[in-house]
């Protein structure tokens, strides 16, 4: 009988113990969204625009040190034009592309993650205008005892899987070289701290 207790007392120290850690080993970080930055970059025949849009809120989950998963939710309205073009800002805000008063936010969902060549593989789910396509792209993390940064190389989206039909070709034939080019670019900065 006394074995018996020894036993189950045993077994229940050792349950103890791999419960809290693995609680100790997983860390959510919260994302700063003031020094995060998303960069994008549109394409037609006659040139390019660019600009920028912030995020409202993010976290990241980290097991063991690595990067496991995470969210971002990002704030539509707030998308900018580097040459400060007012008309341009409204018309991307407008029914024509993110139709910002109805999808006020879009977000991205981590999966998975993988290593490659020393950086990571990451999937995960987008969501823009009601829509959600999987999505993955290359990057690299950072950290140190404080704060991870995670990196992106250049993502690229295409909007016509999330039903943005401005002049595209997708939708239109007879565009001519009147046309926006499906595919547009994100680089990503997410800077989260402990």
């Amino acid at each position: 009988m006394k074995k018996v207790i020894i036993l189950v007392v045993a077994v229940a120290l050792s349950t103890m113990s791999f419960v809290s850690t693995s609680i100790k080993n997983e860390e959510i970080l919260k994302v700063s969204v003031e020094d995060s930055t998303i960069h994008w970059k549109g394409y037609k025949p006659t040139g390019s625009h660019e600009g920028t849009i912030n995020l409202i809120s993010g976290e990241l989950n980290i097991e063991e040190g690595v990067l496991k998963g995470g969210s971002f939710t990002v704030d539509m309205p707030s998308i900018k034009d580097v040459d400060e073009s007012a008309r341009l800002e409204k018309h991307l805000k407008s029914a024509d592309f993110f139709d910002v008063e109805t999808f006020n936010t879009s977000t991205f969902t981590i999966k998975s993650t993988e290593d490659k060549d020393g950086k990571i593989v990451v999937t995960g789910d987008m969501t823009i205008k009601g829509v959600t396509k999987q999505l993955s792209f290359l990057a690299t993390v950072t950290q140190t005892d404080e704060k991870l940064t995670l990196t992106s190389e250049t993502i690229q989206i295409n909007r016509a899987e999330f039903n943005i039909k401005y002049k595209s070709k997708t939708f239109f034939n007879n565009l001519k070289e009147k046309f926006i080019n499906n595919d547009f670019d994100l680089q990503v900065t997410i800077v989260a701290s402990k």
